[in-house]
């Protein structure tokens, strides 16, 4: 049975590993937290995030991050993990930021997974242009922006693999993985509006867990908003459970 020491050292761990399976276009870090800017195109690349358990901001680093953000246009953006000191939770709120957003921490073991042997499953160890397109064209708002999300994917430099599911030859659900010091981070996960309901996002999920487990990663973590149902029964019938929750909030 794991202990609380050791959950906690899990939360921190994703925390710090999300850095890299899904780097920023440019970072700063700020006594313990990391500033993200990626151009507005996803939460987590264009927020503050804390890096320590009890991480700390006092008003004079808020003001910073504040000024830093909206110089670049865009919303002060901060996620509140379990990470945060609660002096710094209740500061935050006192300044009038916002829920954006909630969401799980989840992670899931591997193993006994083997690397996925079927024909409609395909995979590559960088990004294409057609994945990057099609995955860009499943998005809705900013993130249908295909140039951003190159530019974050293109800044990885960690192992990572790019699936696809095709049926007919025809591409119809998309996925990532990123692996470091045995984990790995699963994300964008999307599946076509035509062609949901049939398991491809399973078997998306399973195959990127599966390519995981043959890079020598014990577990597998992800994060999911707390409101997808779908995705949360989904993830939770693979093995996931959710670990830590956190919301993201933002001053207008």
């Amino acid at each position: 049975m794991l202990t609380r020491t050791d959950e906690s050292a899990l939360v921190l761990g994703c925390e710090r590993r999300i850095v890299n399976a899904w780097p920023a276009v440019a970072t700063l870090l700020v006594g313990d937290w990391v500033l993200r800017f990626a151009n507005g195109y996803s939460g987590r690349a264009n927020a503050a995030t804390p890096l320590s358990y009890g991480a700390e901001l006092d008003a004079e680093m808020l003001d910073l991050i504040e000024e830093l953000y909206r110089a670049d246009g865009l919303v002060p953006s901060i996620r509140l993990t379990p990470l945060v000191a609660e002096a710094t939770r209740a500061a935050v709120l006192e300044r009038g930021y916002r829920v954006k957003d909630k969401s799980f921490g989840m992670i899931g073991p591997l193993a006994g997974l083997a690397p996925s042997e079927e024909p409609e499953f395909e995979m590559e160890a960088r990004a294409g242009a057609e994945w990057i397109a099609g995955c860009a064209a499943l998005q809705t708002g900013v993130k249908t922006h295909a140039g951003n999300l190159a530019a974050i994917l293109e800044r990885i430099r960690l192992p990572a693999a790019f699936a696809t599911w095709t049926v007919e030859g025809e591409p119809v659900a998309f996925g990532m993985s990123v692996a470091e010091r045995g984990m790995a981070e699963i994300g964008l996960i999307c599946v076509s509006p035509d062609h949901r309901g049939h398991g491809y996002g399973r078997s998306i999920v399973r195959g990127l867990m599966g390519w995981a487990a043959a890079k020598g990663c014990s577990d597998a973590y992800l994060q999911v908003e707390q409101g997808n149902a779908v995705a949360l029964n989904l993830y939770g019938s693979l093995g996931f459970r959710q670990l830590y929750a956190y919301e993201t909030r933002i001053l207008d």
